[in-house]
């Protein structure tokens, strides 16, 4: 019998795709890309028409050798690497080292990892489209003339080991731009007033905004002019004017595409884009869950559609039907609009809405079962109908000022039953009733409140709003953003503060460099029209060596004449107040591949270095040292003593300076599983302590049984 062989990129993906062939069907994993540039060499031909140097990748020679056996022994051959332009591209790169013919049908794609979607694709195998792998082609060699061409400059003019890219850099810039908005801006001092009435004496309270003066809208500069106004108010007869009754729909999200998803898990979960991503492929490419095996639990995660297929549409009104009821169901299946003109796949859904979260409780981790949870409802309440909210709008008269009162609560609960999505900055919506009231009516004033405000400046970007305006202003693809973001924050362009990113002095020095001698580099506009012109190649609508030489041919002469105008930058040094011990001499924060640390300004005379120590100003329980924060390689923080490896103390909860009422021994504050902390003795031994060591009991119990019902 006739044996085929089925390539596909990870070896989860292997596994759970040859549950649902049977046994004619060898399914093996090419761990990604086989062929790549070389990392030694610029490796494309500028003269032969940007013609590319790929090599076999190092460390992949048994990977190929195997494949190549495994090729020659079967009758058929199917690709099934990701259905988007890199995996077109793997593709390519797969035909080409198992020598099959570039006209012929062995490619295959699908949309999920269902038994369904699997069978369906093995039936309609189709020749490579070289249109997008002319388009992946493209932006590999565009971003490596930027990398290999811009960035060795940098290192000369700047400081070695930095880099420059086509769509990091324009990151970096919407960063300092952002910057030097918030540290331009000056605040504006402006006044509210507030009205609380009521309609009859011992009545309740409820409130009213002053908006307009003489019918123009009311604007209170300082003070002496709201007690003006609020003197003149305290006088007036408020009567009801006009009362507006409505009824108020709020409609459900769509379905999660690879951007929306980055934004709303890094505002639920507080996952970054890389972590997100990196959960999402292992459901995508199947995770066993018992007696069903290996099963894909959501699908392709890299699409900019809101579209779902018929079939899906269809289960999820079933099941919305039977368990919330008919009222929960819209007329007809909801279409949402897509932004972009390509809809090559699905929304991110779940392959079934059966396999609830709560099922799979055992099978998948925290953070899995976290991302998928949020997915999986996301979908069912894009599925439902609107929320139903009744309005309640008073206008109200008060001598020459004019009021406006709002209430609304929540009539039908609609998709809100099963979910709401987040925002950057959280306004919950609350139900806010107002008396009965009548047109004609005199009101009863209590008081009324000024308040001061001062305009605020824009906020920094958290990784959310970043990823949302990168989508918005079409500077890359949403399965970049994660790369980018880690690159940028590994280069010290950037850092994290309190969950939001701010340019380091580096970044600033680079952006501003970049600007003056490559201003496409990190323009916006530019970015993003090249992006239209990637789809344009995919498309089969201009050639990618003409998109290539325009680009190149301007950016080679720019690149010659920085060369001779940059002069060499002197980076500011940020001199700290602790002595070299071996020298004498102040030392200075330099910073790292793990951050920033001390070094002696005597190099290379004197090699001296020291980490930043955070400071916690609690004191060590067995040497008496200074117990201060650490991290661990992979960046995590703990705290531990300061005289390490003299003393090994070390805790992962945050000591805090106030002492347990019990025992005497210092505080920390705790962090648990679920999110939530608690503030307990950091002394195990303390009575007070029995509630964690419980939990800490529980929860390795309900993480062994897990471990043993899923191995």
């Amino acid at each position: 019998m006739s044996k085929a062989l089925v390539v596909v990129e990870s070896p989860a993906k292997a596994k759970t795709i040859e549950k649902f062939l049977g046994r004619n069907y060898i399914v093996r994993a090419s761990m990604g890309h086989l062929r790549d540039l070389p990392k030694s060499q610029f490796g494309v031909d500028i003269e032969q028409d940007f013609t590319p140097k790929y090599i076999n990748i190092r460390g992949k020679g048994e990977i190929i050798k195997s494949l190549k056996e495994e090729a020659k022994k079967a009758d058929t051959v199917y690709l099934a690497t990701d259905p988007d332009r890199e995996g077109e591209a793997i593709a390519w790169h797969l035909a080409h080292i198992l020598n099959i013919p570039a006209d012929k049908a062995c490619r295959i794609e699908f949309n999920e990892i269902t038994k369904t979607a699997i069978q369906q694709a093995i039936k309609r195998p189709r020749p490579i489209n070289k249109y997008r792998v002319d388009a992946q082609q493209a932006r590999r060699i565009l971003d490596r003339i930027v990398g290999y061409k811009l960035s060795p400059l940098l290192w000369r003019k700047v400081r070695k080991g930095l880099s420059a890219g086509r769509v990091q850099s324009v990151a970096v810039r919407l960063i300092c731009d952002r910057e030097k908005e918030i540290q331009a801006f000056v605040p504006t001092e402006y006044w509210t007033l507030t009205a609380k009435l009521r309609e009859k004496v011992r009545a309740a309270l409820f409130e009213a905004e002053v908006i307009t003066v003489d019918g123009e809208k009311i604007e209170i500069a300082n003070e002496t002019q709201a007690e003006a106004f609020k003197s003149e108010l305290e006088q007036a007869e408020f009567t009801v004017a006009e009362i507006k009754r409505k009824e108020r729909r709020r409609n459900p999200a769509p379905p999660f595409t690879t951007s929306s998803l980055q934004q709303e898990a890094a505002r639920k979960l507080g996952f970054t884009s890389r972590k997100t991503m990196m959960l999402a492929q292992q459901l995508y490419e199947g995770l066993d869950i018992g007696s069903k095996g290996p099963v894909g639990l959501v699908t392709y995660i890299r699409t900019d559609s809101t579209r779902v297929a018929e079939t899906a549409q269809q289960e999820a009104r079933k099941y919305i039907a039977d368990k919330y009821g008919s009222a929960y169901l819209p007329e007809r299946p909801p279409v949402y609009a897509n932004k972009k003109a390509q809809d090559a796949h699905e929304a991110i859904r779940p392959t079934s809405i059966e396999l609830e979260p709560q099922s799979l409780v055992n099978f998948l981790t925290r953070d899995q079962l976290k991302l998928y949870t949020l997915i999986w409802e996301r979908f069912l309440a894009s599925q439902m109908a609107a929320a139903i909210y009744d309005t309640l709008s008073v206008d109200i008269t008060a001598g020459r000022f004019g009021l406006k009162a709002t209430g609304s609560q929540l009539k039908f609960q609609g998709f809100m039953a099963v979910y709401t999505e987040a925002k950057d900055e959280e306004e919950k919506e609350k139900d806010i009733q107002l008396p009965e009231l009548m047109a004609g009516q005199t009101l009863k004033l209590a008081k009324i409140v000024p308040k001061q405000h001062f305009t605020q400046p824009p906020p920094r970007y958290t990784e959310a709003s970043l990823v949302k305006t990168l989508e918005e202003k079409g500077i890359g693809r949403p399965s970049t953003y994660a790369p980018i973001i880690q690159t940028i924050i590994e280069r010290g362009y950037v850092q994290r503060v309190d969950k939001k990113f701010q340019p380091t002095e580096l970044g600033f020095v680079v952006v501003d460099l970049l600007k003056r001698h490559f201003p496409d580099i990190v323009d916006v506009e530019f970015t993003a029209s090249m992006e239209d012109r990637l789809d344009d190649i995919a498309e089969g609508e201009i050639s990618h060596v003409e998109v290539l030489r325009n680009f190149y041919q301007p950016f080679a002469e720019t690149l010659s004449k920085a060369e001779k105008e940059i002069l060499q930058v002197e980076l500011p040094v940020e001199v700290s107040d602790v002595k070299c011990e071996n020298c004498g001499r102040l030392m200075v924060v330099k910073h790292g591949r793990y951050g920033n640390f001390l070094a002696c300004p005597g190099f290379p005379e004197c090699r001296n270095t020291k980490p930043i120590l955070k400071t916690t100003g609690v004191r060590c329980p067995k040497c008496q040292g200074e117990i201060v924060e650490r991290r661990t390689k992979r960046g995590k923080v703990f705290y531990g003593c300061e005289n390490y490896p003299a003393c090994d103390f070390v805790t992962w909860d945050r000591p805090l300076q106030e002492t347990c009422k019990t025992c005497g021994s210092f505080m920390v504050r705790h962090s648990f599983k679920k999110g939530s902390s608690k503030v307990v003795c950091a002394n195990p031994a303390c009575p007070t302590n029995e509630q964690i060591t419980t939990a800490k009991s529980e929860n390795s119990k309900t993480s062994s049984k897990r471990r043993e019902k899923s191995g």
